[in-house]
């Protein structure tokens, strides 16, 4: 059971903080997203937990950055983009903060190939891509103390990137 003030990860919201457990035979959990602009608590049922997973802890979150130039991408495709974004998002609901990174990275490097053949890139290419970078950085910037825009400088510069990149 999750503690008042602990951090978890909810399949649908991403990273969101304890507010209060309720107890009883209909034991709730009242959770307040994260780094989401106009947050509303979400009621989750303490029967459910096992749906609900741990914020990464900081050696997991550095091992991830660390990680990232070698970390391979994607292959999954389907016939449509449709498909491949449902795809991509059951993914991101059902696994870890890695395979959040590893998703974004794909579309990122997805993205930059289609544009690099004057290609504009579908738009939920984009969509996955920005869901993918919200979801990592905020569980990255809950385990590292830091914020989603300081998750993001971290791995520019393991990539050796600078902001005008």
């Amino acid at each position: 059971m999750y503690a008042i003030g602990e951090y978890l990860v909810h399949p649908g919201q991403g990273v969101c903080r304890v507010e209060e457990v309720t107890e009883g035979p209909q034991a709730v959990y009242r959770l307040l997203p994260v780094g989401v602009r106009h947050p509303v608590h979400i009621s989750f049922p303490v029967a459910n937990e096992g749906r609900l997973r741990p914020v990464l802890t900081r050696a997991e979150a550095e091992r991830i950055i660390e990680g990232y130039p070698e970390l391979d991408v994607e292959e999954f495709r389907a016939r449509n983009n449709s498909l491949e974004e449902e795809h991509y998002r059951m993914e991101m609901r059902q696994g870890s903060c890695l395979d959040s990174v590893r998703i974004a990275k794909t579309f990122r490097r997805r993205i930059a190939d289609l544009s690099a053949r004057n290609k504009k890139p579908p738009v939920a290419y984009e969509r996955i891509l920005r869901e993918a970078r919200e979801r990592s950085c905020s569980e990255l910037a809950v385990a590292l103390g830091c914020t989603p825009e300081d998750v993001a400088v971290l791995f520019q510069e393991r990539m050796g990137e600078t902001e005008d990149n």
